[in-house]
């Protein structure tokens, strides 16, 4: 035989070869592409508190240029793949035998492969909706707590009460506990300040004022209080739990208030009502 004819086998084994390679390569870059567009799916998802609908937006258009990509590519190998048979078929003995199963067995691993992303895809998609269900609920639960809040504040708005303070004049809405201060701060009508003041001796400071406690009668329900504003020293003297206590600050149309809720030994809890900041002139 000839060197020509010994050869003819040889190259066109060479061939089947090449052309396996070049498959193998269009079988990692597909792989690459596949790893690079899983990474872009996985940014998307960790940005669902963001834009909740976009994402399932985002992720169906990325699913479905993944499968059109899939069928393109997966069109572009079976043409490779029966390229590379029909070249392995022209092959004698062992070399065309091992090339076909060499061929199948890449081509099993990339349907494998592509089984294995489209089943992470899914995944995702499933826990993206199961993200977007708890979202709705809790947003649900957020404004049920809102809705129940907001009544609540109505409620006890509509129990508070307006009384003549010490000077003589109609006071705001006054609070006799917590629950009706809340209120009272939800309507923002005024700046509230709330205090626990001890008979120390020294001044607290309790929004732009100080005050003394000068003396605390819990069995009476009574205290002595002196105010510091403005350089000057007003003594409110045996004031009662719940009494607005009435003084002008330099600048404000309206008087301050003063209302204790509790008398304790050597103790007043109680809360400090400003007009708002727009109400008093610039000094």
């Amino acid at each position: 035989m000839s060197d020509a004819t010994t050869n003819k086998p040889n190259g066109l084994v060479w061939m089947a070869l090449a052309g396996v390679l070049a498959w193998v390569a269009s079988n990692g870059f597909l792989l690459w592409k596949l790893e690079q567009q899983r990474k872009d799916l996985s940014a998307e998802i960790s940005a669902l508190q963001e834009s909740t609908a976009g994402e399932l937006s985002s992720v169906r258009k990325t699913t479905n240029a993944f499968s059109a990509t899939n069928r393109e590519t997966e069109e572009t190998l079976r043409q490779q793949l029966d390229a590379a048979r029909r070249q392995a078929a022209a092959a004698a003995g062992k070399a065309r035998t091992d090339a076909v199963s060499h061929a199948e067995e890449l081509a099993a691993r990339l349907a494998a492969e592509q089984q294995k992303q489209q089943q992470e895809i899914a995944g995702e998609l499933t826990g993206l909706k199961d993200a977007t269900s708890a979202v709705n609920a809790k947003t649900t639960e957020i404004s049920g707590e809102v809705k129940s809040v907001k009544t609540e504040l109505d409620s006890t708005s509509a129990e508070l009460k307006s009384m003549k303070g010490d000077l003589g004049v109609q006071s705001g809405l006054i609070a006799t506990n917590g629950k009706e201060l809340a209120a009272l701060k939800a309507r923002g009508e005024r700046g509230y300040f709330e205090f626990n003041l001890t008979r120390s001796g020294q001044p607290q400071a309790v929004g732009n004022i100080r005050l003394a406690l000068q003396k605390a009668d819990p069995k009476r329900n009574r205290y002595t209080v002196t105010v510091l504003a403005d350089d000057k020293k007003i003594e409110k003297r045996d004031k009662t739990i719940n009494e607005p206590v009435q003084f002008y600050v330099l600048g404000a149309r309206q008087p301050y208030e003063i209302v204790v809720n509790e008398v304790r030994k050597d103790r007043v809890i109680g809360y400090l009502a400003a007009p708002k900041a727009m109400e008093v002139a610039s000094r």
